[in-house]
């Protein structure tokens, strides 16, 4: 029997640097950054008030008007960027659900998030605290859970399948993917959704980061003025913390021959996965990286190749002075004398750190890398840390042969989560 693989047949995005598959790609080509400062509330008294915020963002482009008010916003993005990536799959009929020639039963998803609902969260213990319980909204509970958005995307889209919400802080995105392509490598589902989205830019989520001092700072090392779009400088010497950002990806993962008979085009193809736990801090990783070492290895033993076939990395890449070092250790220690070949760079010093949704914004970029022949750059890279010496692709975007990217992840309580692309070969 012939083994089941899991090709991407349709990408969707809503993020800091654009909504939508072809802005957001162009804005990480050229360089650009999407962090500014924070319009979605007042942050004047924070001592950090930058953040990578989705502009122009209208749910009701995306959702009917009840709905669209009654949701929280990561709801709001996970929505968005599914119905570009039906789109794109051939998958979205003229009524707005899942096309009738495909098994919507064998068609599902794994939506992660590191938070959900926040945004709802916040407001409703203002409105308990300000005008009791008889004022909270009875959508509050459904609503605010972790699993409301892969609710909502089933609901909307009226996919039936196997269908949970992966919950692993930063590293949600990578566990999302990777669990949606064993799902079809088993045979469990011929279509799953791998899927991330995060909206944390909210009071109490900015306070409790700001508490955490791991904010990066938006002055200019060079000439002590403001400018956010310097915030985050993952690999720089003068790093000094990661940038909150918020946004979704949705890769479309589904079984080859399916996708062959009903005439789609493979994109790229999932062939790794691998997770683990530092078990060892809440907050800061491993020494090492060892954690992230365990992760990417178990990623290339499930894709049956070596180190020396992986030609990018697309690193989690905080610009935290912890992570940054340890995971270029763990790239080392992992790939050897071939760590010197690869191209590795970090997309958060344009988008931030969307944190469950981090790494299905990165996989979306690591499909596009393989597809495109063009890697996104590493902004901000003006003063090399000595202590790492990888190729972080510095300031501009590169032409390249990338067959295999992988694309890292790592989160709050020691989890971690690796992925790798490749290019799609009959």
């Amino acid at each position: 029997m012939t083994a089941r693989r899991a090709v991407v047949t349709g990408l969707g995005i809503v993020s800091p640097v654009g909504i939508g598959a072809e802005a957001s790609w162009e804005s990480l080509v050229a360089g650009k950054s999407g962090i500014a400062d924070v319009t979605l509330f007042d942050a004047s008294a924070y001592d950090i008030h930058v953040a990578g915020e989705v502009k122009d963002f209208d749910a009701r482009q995306y959702m009917d008007g009840p709905d669209a008010r009654r949701h929280d916003r990561n709801t709001h993005f996970a929505v968005a960027a599914t119905g570009e990536a039906l789109r794109d799959a051939g998958l979205l009929g003229d009524d707005g659900h899942v096309t009738g020639d495909v098994d919507a039963d064998r068609f599902g998803m794994v939506f992660g998030t590191g938070i959900g609902g926040i945004g709802m969260i916040s407001d409703g213990i203002q409105t308990l605290n300000e005008r009791g319980p008889g004022r909270i909204s009875p959508f509050l509970l459904p609503h605010m859970i972790p699993d409301a958005a892969s609710g909502m995307v089933a609901i909307q889209y009226r996919i039936r399948g196997p269908n949970m919400a992966v919950v692993s802080a930063c590293a949600t995105g990578g566990h999302a993917i990777g669990e949606a392509m064993e799902a079809v490598v088993r045979g469990q589902a011929d279509i799953m959704l791998g899927a991330g989205t995060e909206a944390v830019i909210v009071p109490l989520a900015f306070a409790g980061f700001q508490q955490m001092r791991a904010l990066g700072s938006p002055i200019d090392p060079d000439t002590g003025e403001y400018n956010p779009a310097i915030a985050s400088r993952p690999f720089d010497a003068t790093r000094n913390g990661f940038v909150v950002a918020e946004g979704s990806a949705v890769l479309v993962l589904e079984e080859l021959e399916h996708a062959r008979a009903r005439g789609a085009t493979p994109i790229a193809e999932v062939i790794g996965y691998g997770s683990s736990a530092d078990a060892f801090h809440m907050a800061a990783p491993s020494e090492r990286g060892e954690g992230n070492q365990r992760a990417m290895r178990a990623a290339l033993a499930r894709a049956g190749i070596g180190p020396e076939e992986v030609d990018y990395i697309n690193a989690h890449g905080t610009s935290t002075p912890l992570n940054d070092r340890y995971e270029t250790m763990a790239i080392t220690e992992v790939f050897g004398e071939h760590a010197a070949r690869l191209a590795v760079s970090s997309t958060k010093s344009m988008t931030g750190h969307a944190m469950g949704a981090a790494g299905a914004i990165e996989a979306f970029v690591c499909v596009k890398v393989v597809a495109t022949g063009c890697i996104p750059p590493t902004i901000n890279l003006r003063h090399p840390d000595p202590e790492l010496t990888l190729d972080y692709v510095p300031n501009e975007a590169r032409a390249a042969e990338v067959r295999v990217a992988l694309s890292n992840s790592m989160g709050l309580g020691g989890h971690n989560s690796t992925v790798i692309i490749r290019r799609f070969e009959d």
